[in-house]
């Protein structure tokens, strides 16, 4: 008896979400709850990562270029004309999916490592000129200083709160409506195109399948979805830099918790950021300070051993634990049936 993925993402994803949104109720320490919400925004972003990159199979490492520009468009908005966070949230990831556009129509016809590469090249030229760049047709972008939004009266209207919880619900809803925009691509015709390119591009080219459109589609909601994490990061720390929302590093994190957890599925990406961020935060707090660098050979080592031990994520072992439990009820009722 076989397992569904439905079934996968049900059992684990609906009592995950469940315990999640009553956690704040029980924990008030105000660092817990804000790594909590840090784990939420990285489930989130790796969602975001996969819904493109685990579908059509490209690795895509410039993700960051969503995130940080759809950061710098709201605080922009927010600081410069007095527009609500919200609808610079907005306006940020509607620019983030037509950047991706303008990216991914001549980068999609590159494979493998050469698109992986460009998608590198081009986020990294976006950042080294935003960091060197003070003021841009009279657009105060301060190079690397960044961007501070200034405090102001707290409340929903102005994204700012008093409390971290707001926070953290708005992210946790933020989560849920990737993942439940995951579900529906998967259901949808578009999903099943990714899925044909993913497993044969030129078998689906035959039959009719653009290979350059569905994947274009795919990475513009992607990065639509990206870049509203990547605003509401900066709305959450009130302040915004090239190399802090821009960074390499945000890419390959989104790119490794969605690989980790299990790329190409619903609850993957949040299993891979509920595990990987809270152990790179514990290797960070107990041995950044005592021995340099030696945080990020334990989180390499441990990211070498969950590739070499689950290489289609952490999900497949709950996928065969699950199957191996059912099994023996599947049994019992055959045995019944045919006493009956």
């Amino acid at each position: 008896m076989t397992v569904s993925k439905a079934n996968i993402n049900t059992v684990i994803g609906v009592p995950m979400m469940a315990i999640a949104s009553v956690l704040p109720l029980f924990v008030q320490d105000s660092y817990a709850l804000h790594s909590l919400i840090m784990i939420l925004y990285f489930a989130y972003m790796a969602s975001a990562w996969n819904f493109v990159c685990g579908y059509v199979g490209q690795l895509s490492l410039g993700h960051s270029v969503f995130a940080g520009g759809a950061g710098y468009i709201s605080v922009l908005l927010f600081t410069q004309l007095g527009i609500s966070p919200w609808l610079g949230m907005l306006a940020g990831g509607l620019a983030a999916a037509l950047l991706s556009i303008c990216i991914g129509y001549p980068t999609f016809k590159l494979k493998g490592p050469y698109f992986t590469l460009t998608t590198i090249a081009f986020a990294e030229i976006v950042r080294i000129w935003l960091e060197n760049t003070d003021d841009f047709l009279g657009i105060p972008l301060k190079g690397a200083q960044g961007l501070v939004i200034p405090p102001s009266q707290s409340g929903w209207l102005a994204f700012q709160f008093d409390s971290k919880v707001p926070y953290y619900y708005i992210i946790l809803i933020m989560l849920a409506v990737m993942l439940l925009a995951t579900v529906a691509l998967e259901r949808s015709r578009l999903g099943y195109y990714l899925k044909a390119i993913r497993g044969d591009e030129a078998a689906a080219q035959a039959v009719g399948v653009s290979t350059t459109r569905y994947p274009i589609i795919a990475l513009a909601i992607s990065a639509f979805m990206t870049g509203l994490g990547g605003a509401f990061y900066a709305q959450f720390f009130r302040y915004i830099n090239p190399e802090r929302n821009m960074g390499l590093d945000l890419s390959i994190d989104s790119a490794i918790m969605a690989i980790v957890g299990g790329q190409g599925t619903i609850i993957g990406p949040v299993l891979g950021a509920f595990v990987l961020h809270p152990i790179a935060e514990f290797a960070r707090a107990w041995f950044a300070g005592k021995f340099l660098g030696l945080h990020l050979v334990i989180y390499g080592l441990i990211l070498m051993a969950a590739v070499l031990y689950f290489p289609k994520g952490i999900i497949g072992p709950l996928e065969r634990l699950l199957r191996f439990r059912r099994r023996p009820a599947a049994s019992a009722n055959s045995v019944v049936a045919k006493d009956a």
